[in-house]
Order: structure tokens, then sequence, then C-alpha cells
């Protein structure tokens, strides 16, 4: 099967606004007016959980249909620490990003705990984004 190409360009709106446009979709990035933004979208790293949200979805009702059992709803939570120290200049010593990702996912279906446990596997090793999130993927950026 050859690879899917995804891509999506933006536009800096102000020091903390970005819109970005994937496909014919819009979306707006800021910071909280706490952080100095205008509270008009989510920030990037609240986009990075939605962005795993939204893959398990997809995913689960993948898997779900391919073990052959009905799934009506996911309720998924998602809860991330972030050390702001290096964002801010403040310090080298942690990293930037997320140090730990919490997902809690509730299946609304009628499939025993065994059936689940085999499909959340499933779903974990599948999902592109959680793929992306857990392993070095090279990110190249460069002047233009």
């Amino acid at each position: 099967m050859p690879d899917l190409n995804f891509n999506a360009t933006a536009k800096s709106e102000s020091n903390t606004k970005t819109v970005v446009t994937a496909d014919c979709f819009k979306m707006t990035i800021d910071e909280p007016a706490g952080l100095g933004g205008t509270n008009e979208g989510a920030n990037p790293v609240q986009y990075l959980l939605a962005a795993l949200a939204g893959c398990l979805n997809v995913m689960g009702h993948i898997v779900a249909n391919e073990m052959g059992f009905t799934l009506r709803c996911l309720d998924i939570r998602l809860d991330g620490d972030l050390d702001p120290a290096k964002l801010f200049g403040k310090s080298n010593e942690s990293r930037a990003g997320y140090s730990e990702i919490r997902v809690t996912i509730k299946p609304d279906t009628d499939a025993d705990r065994s059936t689940l446990e085999k499909w959340l596997a499933a779903v974990e090793d599948r999902c592109p984004v959680s793929d992306n999130l857990k392993n070095p993927t090279p990110v190249i950026i460069k002047l233009g």
C-alpha cells in the first residue's frame, strides 16, 4: 500500500495566534489570556491531546468492527503534564513537551472485559498519533 501524504499550512496572525489550514479545514491555535493570548482557540498542546483523542476514536471503531462487536460510543479523557520552565526559557533541565499523557477510554459496548483488553491493545498499537507520540519521528525544520 503506498504512503499517504498529509499536509497543512499555517500563518501567524499575532505572537500567539496561528491559523492552520488542512485541506478545506481551518483551525485557530491560540493561548489563553493568562499566557498572553486572546483565547480564540485551543493552545498547541491541547490540539495534540485532541489529535490523540480523535485518532483513538477512529481506530477504536475500526478495530471493534474488525473484531465483530458493536461500539456505540467512546468517552475519552486525556490528561498531560507539562513543565513550562523550558518553554519560558527558565530551565534546560526538563523537556519542553509533555512528561506524561494519561488516557482513559470508556467504551459503550456489550463486549466483555477480555475482548475489550484485546481491542484496546490493537487500538493502541495501530493509532498513528499514539505511534508518533511514543516513538521518535524525524522532524526536519528549516528556513524557507
